[in-house]
């Protein structure tokens, strides 16, 4: 049975909700390759103290790891929000050839929102993008995520 974009986007948000619970910002990754994940991940800036501890990275070194190659070929990456340019940048260097992502990122994107790295023939792989796969679910959880931490910060300005 193949399955579509917004199975496999649910287990991008599933890990979005890991990092949630975690106090991390709700971006779930994962690859799939012949129907199959090989890497997931979520965020873990907070958690690692690392600037480059993105779903995406995280999930592109475990799936490297798994196929014992940088080459990530015949893989398809979902993540819920835009990749920025550093993980565009580790997308096009890993040679992953299709980005399926749940919601636009105009503060930071580049696949499309700031920057459009994907199919720049300057550089020497080109990325299919789909976008607004299960957008409403992405961004609704990103949303809610930085209201409740704007809360919880008016809140605490209130102790003082």
């Amino acid at each position: 049975m193949e399955r579509g974009h917004d199975y496999w986007m649910g287990k991008a948000l599933a890990q979005a909700h890991k990092a949630e619970l975690i106090d991390e910002v709700p971006i779930g990754c994962v690859i799939v390759q012949n129907g199959r994940v090989i890497a997931r991940a979520h965020n873990l800036r907070e958690t690692k103290q690392d600037p480059a501890a993105h779903a995406e990275l995280l999930a592109i070194r475990k799936a490297a790891r798994r196929l014992g190659s940088w080459r990530l070929l015949d893989t398809t990456l979902y993540v819920t929000l835009e990749p920025c340019l550093m993980c565009m940048g580790a997308i096009i260097l890993a040679r992953i050839p299709t980005v399926v992502f749940g919601c636009y990122d105009p503060k930071g994107g580049a696949a499309g929102s700031l920057y459009d790295l994907a199919d720049d023939v300057r550089l020497n792989h080109q990325v299919e993008l789909i976008a607004r796969v299960r957008e409403q679910e992405c961004s609704g959880m990103l949303s809610a995520f930085f209201a409740e931490l704007r809360r919880k910060r008016r809140a605490g300005k209130g102790q003082g």
